[in-house]
This record gives structure tokens, sequence and C-alpha cells, in this order.
């Protein structure tokens, strides 16, 4: 790569070191996916990278008996899932998405298959959602069958690394504190094959969700056999600035109401 890519983490908190063995990893990842040409418009660099093969990745993962049996998903917003959004859809099933960055106070898009002014493909787009979902609060939500996070890489082991903004996990704990999520709530990532890494090698923080399966084009990985219980989610406060606490306006108003109940 000619540059580096812009880090997505500035005002994301925890140790130093470990924050800076991430961005070097999306950085690792990011040239492969340039170099092989497998990542789509507008590029690799700086984002969720939409890849070669996502509708080959979101069919494979329409195969699986958790998606199957799943009527309500909660999934990134980013290009590399539109594939899996609009599968949802086709499929009848309800679909979250998160508004970018959980910049507003009604922080997700619901989009009802019954009710799509547009097709499947259209409404499935962060443009489409605008339009054709409500936009609602985490308390309009109902509890999710399946989350469908984007990655930067992913391992067998679960672990997953996001593009910095620590926004999947913020939204997997929110929505495990409201009970939308629980234990048997299945998590899956769809990536590219050189997206993935050996166990042990994308860097962990207690605040970061593991997957239980990664799919990609040409395969599926159950990645429940090589960790043990996803560990319960939760609210990681001392690894969130005041900034990034200020820009969400659900954060905000927990943090308020909890040190309003701190006194």
């Amino acid at each position: 790569m000619s540059r580096r890519a812009p880090r997505h983490d500035r005002d994301a908190g925890g140790p130093a070191s470990v924050l800076a063995a991430k961005a070097a990893l999306r950085q690792e990842v990011w040239a492969e996916m340039s170099a092989a040409r497998v990542a789509r418009f507008p590029g690799a660099a700086g984002r969720i990278p939409n890849f070669s093969g996502a509708e080959a990745a979101a069919q494979r993962l329409r195969g699986l008996p958790a998606w199957q049996e799943a009527s309500t998903l909660k999934a990134n917003p980013d290009s590399a899932q539109w594939p899996v959004r609009q599968r949802a859809l086709e499929d009848g099933k309800t679909v979250y998405m998160a508004v970018p960055r959980l910049a507003s106070a009604e922080p997700f898009f619901a989009l009802d298959p019954a009710h799509l002014s547009e097709s499947p493909r259209k409404a499935a787009s962060i443009s489409g959602a605008a339009r054709s979902a409500r936009q609602v609060s985490l308390a309009d939500l109902t509890p999710v069958d399946l989350v469908v996070m984007g990655s930067v890489a992913a391992s067998e082991d679960g672990t997953r690394l996001g593009k910095g903004g620590g926004f999947a996990d913020l939204e997997f704990a929110l929505a495990t504190a409201a009970g939308l999520i629980g234990p048997h709530t299945v998590a899956v990532t769809t990536v590219h094959e050189i997206q993935l890494r050996p166990a042990g090698v994308i860097p962990v923080t207690d605040h970061d969700v593991p997957v239980d399966f990664i799919i990609t084009p040409e395969r599926v990985i159950d990645c429940r056999p090589h960790r043990g219980a996803r560990p319960a989610a939760g609210i990681c406060w001392d690894d969130l600035t005041e900034e990034k606490i200020a820009a969400i306006p659900l954060l905000a108003a927990q943090w308020t109401a909890r040190q309003g109940s701190a006194r």
C-alpha cells in the first residue's frame, strides 16, 4: 500500500500496545486483500472490506440451521454484509441494522420484510434502509436470534477484528444488557479466505465479542469447539473514552443514569 489507512480507534480505550497491534494487523489484511485484488470498490483500507465472493458467502450462511431457524437478525450496515441482509429479507426475516456509528437517539433501522417500499436488495443498503425502515430505539427491538458482524480479520477460535471503532461489540453489549441477546443467540461473520488468521494471532481485549461461525465463499468454520463458552457481554466502561460516550446518545444516556445511581 502506498499510504496507511486511517485508524478508527482514535477514541478507543484500552492498552496502547493492544490498540497498536490491532491496527498493524488491520493494515496487513487490507494490504493483502488489495494485492490479491479481492477487495471491491472503494477498496479494503480503512473499512470492513467488501470482498469478492460476498454473495457466495451469504448463500453458504443461508444453509446453516441457525439461519433457517432465525426469524430476527441484527446485522452490521457494511457493504460486505449487504448480500446477507438482502437474503434475510428475501427469506422473510426481520433485520435490525445499526445506524452508522450509533449516532442517533434511535440508533437502529428496523426492516420488516412484509412492509418494504422497494426490493430487498435496495432496502438492505444503508440508503435504502433510510427510506424503507423505521428508525427505532433499543427499547423497540425484539429478541434477536442471529447476530451478523463485519470483520477485517477472523480466526477459527472465534476471535474477530473490526475496523477499530468498537461499535459491533458495543451493539452486542447493549443488546445483551437489554435482554435481546442471550447465551443461545448465534453470532456469525462473513469474510474472504485472505481475512482468516490462525488462532491466537488476533489481539483480544475484555470487550471483544467472539463469533460462533465464520463463513467464507468456500466453507463454514464452526468456532465453538475451539473456544469455551462465550463470555457474558457487558459494557466495559473503563474502555470507553469520554469522547466515545458523548458521541453515542444511547451510551451518554446510560452513563448519566449510571452516574446518578452512584450518588
